[in-house]
């Protein structure tokens, strides 16, 4: 999952005060389990990297198997929580087992149900869609009744034209869009740490969205804050394109946007400043996806000719 490069940064940079040395070996596995759950949980990053690490270095210290599956079992929370926190508070070990089960439900949750909880290796990007499956799909949200309308054009707009992950899509108001004087929707840093620009594609249905929406959010006006877990989930589920047409994936329309970047050759750290990624490296995972240059192309860019 994506991040904001603050929340990115602190998961990064995380080792816990008197790093026993099977952190090397833990660590990355931690890290994996708050960036795949942050952003779905109502607890700070500061917070999930702590218990979560704690959790993780109790259950190598006892021999449980080194990945998240077993760790977040509810059998080992519960042991963990029993005799791995000793001088704590009964209040404060309540909180700790509501987080880690917190923490494993996400993790399982899944657009379609269950899943296993395979945390070892950075998960692969989804893919992103052809060009020609992005216009019929936005033909298909057009048609839409009006409340639908609104809400499958949003999500849209905000993954595939300006490259926002699902948490922050649920979270964006319409007054967080600025319309400058040359037409451009802005989302300023202040809103998400970064600045993003919307495609110029998307402008209009954007700037029409948010002027309906005003205070509230862009995507299904109305929703608790903070916002369902399934809050996507549930919409694309419900609203499905007729085959051939492809499912509405919030993630493919991200990848998307993040691959048309790329396939027009713009800067990598701009690329990634704007998703909210850590660095240029994460997007090595999408690379495949675009295209080689042709010769003469090459040719033009190592010679310097705009």
């Amino acid at each position: 999952m994506a991040l904001d490069l603050a929340t990115s940064s602190v998961i990064d940079a995380y080792t816990p005060r008197e790093a026993p040395a099977c952190w090397v070996e833990v660590g990355p596995l931690v890290k994996a389990v708050v960036t795949a759950t942050v952003e779905r949980v109502p607890y700070s990053v500061v917070d999930l990297l702590h218990v979560v690490a704690r959790l993780a270095v109790w259950a190598e210290g006892r021999g449980v198997a080194r990945e998240p599956a077993a760790w977040l079992k509810n059998e080992t929370i519960d042991a963990f929580v029993l005799t791995g926190c000793a001088g704590l508070k009964p209040g404060t070990l309540r909180t700790y087992r509501t987080w880690l089960r917190r923490v494993r439900e996400v993790l399982v949750f899944d657009d379609g149900g269950q899943e296993g909880l395979k945390l070892s290796a950075p998960p692969a990007p989804a893919a992103p869609y052809e060009d020609e499956e992005i216009a019929a799909l936005r033909s298909w949200a057009r048609q839409l009744r009006p409340r639908a309308r609104s809400d499958a054009l949003a999500l849209m707009a905000l993954a595939d034209g300006m490259g926002l992950a699902p948490g922050e899509i649920a979270r964006l108001r319409g007054t967080d869009i600025r319309r400058t004087r040359s037409g451009a929707c802005v989302l300023d840093a202040a809103v998400l740490g970064r600045l993003l620009v919307a495609h110029a594609g998307w402008e209009e249905i954007l700037a029409e969205l948010a002027g309906q929406a005003g205070d509230d959010f862009l995507f299904r006006p109305g929703h608790k804050d903070p916002p369902p877990d399934n809050l996507i989930a549930s919409f694309t589920h419900q609203h499905r394109p007729a085959t051939p047409l492809p499912k509405l994936n919030a993630r493919r329309l991200r990848a998307s946007w993040i691959v048309s970047l790329m396939r027009r050759r713009i800067d990598p750290g701009v690329i990634a400043a704007a998703a909210g990624l850590a660095s240029t490296a994460s997007l090595a995972r999408y690379q495949h996806f675009v295209p080689p240059l042709s010769d003469r192309e090459t040719a033009r860019l190592l010679r310097g000719q705009q």
